[in-house]
């Protein structure tokens, strides 16, 4: 175990302990012994008002010349080791001229207040010191004294030029000063220690300066405590169980293993029992919820039907109206209302697909409409053929878009024949030439009749015979 050296708390550093000391005469002889306890305490103010302390205790007794003597100090600090109240007592009880010394320190409101009193025989003298606390920073008392050499021995270190106010023996202000004289081992029994050792010195402007070294062990114990002048000392007579602070292993750490719970008899024979119950459990709510079937069935034909990329979000977006615990839907909600299983950016990426093929298909569309067959559009006189550009068309041949029908050639033999209201187109200019006929229109009143002869009705057969043939290569030209 090791103990901490750094800053640490009160409690932490195990400061709560009782001790005991022997007070030794210069040769060797007890003459007394000294305790000392630190412990925790409850102060009780004027107002009634409880509040957690430290209480420090101390006392002596022994002989000084055969003659009784003692002392005694009680005192409340909080945690930052300010006084709260304080009394000390010392006494002599000479043979003719007993001495009596008290003080008392007391805190009210915003000042301390130090009374004292000194009896002699019968003679008693009284005075009373207020000093404000705010003149009051860095005052250590007798009882702070006590616990600030145990964290100082905790900590094995006195501060570098450690100065702070004090009260002298007459009750006046003054300043004590701490320092550290090294380390030292301590034979007690057959056992060795190693001292820290401080020493204070109380500098009163009216007498000498007062002097203590106190030898102390690492634990705060005091071992040794010698007043600078003075014969006599106080030592222990038993070596202290040194204590330290525990230091808290860290839990060991266990490697963990995989659990293959499929080779584990019990696990798996805990999962074919859950799953079973899964099982019944699904069945037995399709026979009580029929309808959950026609859902399943819905579900599954949307699914077909539009096959989304993410079929997750679509079957929460498909079932999410159905949820138990969801709001009721207003019957006049937007068609294009945000779902909540999409964030607005994959809704925004959505319409923007959704835009990109309605573009798509409307150029594919486009396209399609200019590769169906574009028709020529050819000027005559009077009318307009048109001719599919895929076809093959020879030279000065064109073709309607429908044919004559020709009668027998038996109504030719008439030797008058009549055409009523019939027009010559000039587009057909091949059947023109073939007749030799130089004029571009030849238009027939509706009036007058035509009486051909014979001669002209052999050019007309012709031109029915060159007509067919042509149909007929026409009719090939399409098949190909």
């Amino acid at each position: 175990m090791t103990r901490r050296r750094g800053r640490a708390g009160l409690e932490d550093m195990l400061l709560f302990f009782p001790e005991t000391l022997a007070i030794l005469s210069d040769t060797g002889e007890p003459q007394g012994e000294l305790t000392i306890e630190v412990q925790k305490g409850k102060y009780k103010d004027d107002l009634g008002i409880l509040t957690h302390c430290l209480l420090v205790h101390a006392s002596s007794r022994g002989f000084l010349d055969k003659s009784v003597c003692g002392s005694s100090l009680l005192g409340y600090l909080n945690e930052h080791l300010e006084l709260m109240e304080q009394h000390s007592q010392e006494f002599i009880k000479f043979p003719i001229i007993p001495m009596e010394r008290k003080m008392s320190v007391l805190k009210q409101d915003d000042q301390l207040v130090v009374s004292r009193s000194v009896k002699e025989g019968e003679e008693t003298k009284t005075g009373v010191s207020v000093f404000p606390c705010k003149s009051l920073k860095g005052f250590v008392s007798s009882a702070a004294n006590v616990v600030l050499l145990r964290v100082m021995a905790w900590r094995q270190s006195v501060p570098s030029g450690a100065r702070f106010l004090a009260l002298d023996s007459e009750g006046k202000l003054c300043y004590c000063t701490y320092k550290s004289l090294g380390f030292q081992t301590i034979q007690v029994g057959n056992q060795q220690a190693e001292m820290f050792i401080v020493e204070q010195t109380i500098h009163s402007e009216d007498g000498i300066p007062f002097s203590c070294q106190f030898y102390l062990l690492s634990d705060g114990h005091l071992a040794k405590r010698v007043q600078v002048g003075s014969p006599g000392c106080c030592i222990i007579t038993k070596m202290p169980l040194i204590r330290e602070e525990d230091v808290i292993e860290p839990p060991p750490t266990f490697d963990r293993k995989p659990l293959v719970w499929e080779e584990d008899l019990e696990l798996y024979s805990k999962f074919l029992d859950r799953k079973e119950q899964l099982r019944l459990s699904h069945t037995r709510y399709l026979r009580q919820h029929p309808e959950a079937q026609a859902l399943v069935s819905d579900f599954l034909l949307f699914l077909l039907l539009r096959r989304p990329e993410d079929v997750v979000t679509f079957a929460a977006e498909h079932f999410g109206p159905f949820a138990a615990l969801r709001s009721p839907i207003p019957a006049l909600r937007s068609s294009h209302q945000p779902s909540p299983f999409r964030s607005l950016e994959e809704e925004e990426e959505g319409e923007e697909e959704e835009e990109e093929e309605e573009e798509e298909e409307e150029g594919e569309e486009e396209g399609e409409g200019k590769e169906e067959v574009e028709e020529v559009e050819i000027e005559g006189d009077d009318d307009y053929l048109y001719v599919d550009e895929e076809e093959e068309v020879e030279d000065d041949i064109y073709y309607d878009s429908y044919y004559y029908k020709y009668e027998d050639e038996n109504i030719y033999e008439d030797e008058n024949i009549y055409y009523d209201n019939y027009d010559v187109d000039n587009d057909n200019d091949d059947i023109d030439n073939y007749d030799n006929d130089d004029d571009d229109d030849d238009d027939v009143d509706d009036d007058d009749d035509v009486k051909v002869d014979d001669d002209n009705v052999d050019v007309d057969n012709d031109n029915v015979d060159v007509d067919n043939d042509n149909i007929n290569q026409g009719l090939d030209l399409k098949k190909d």
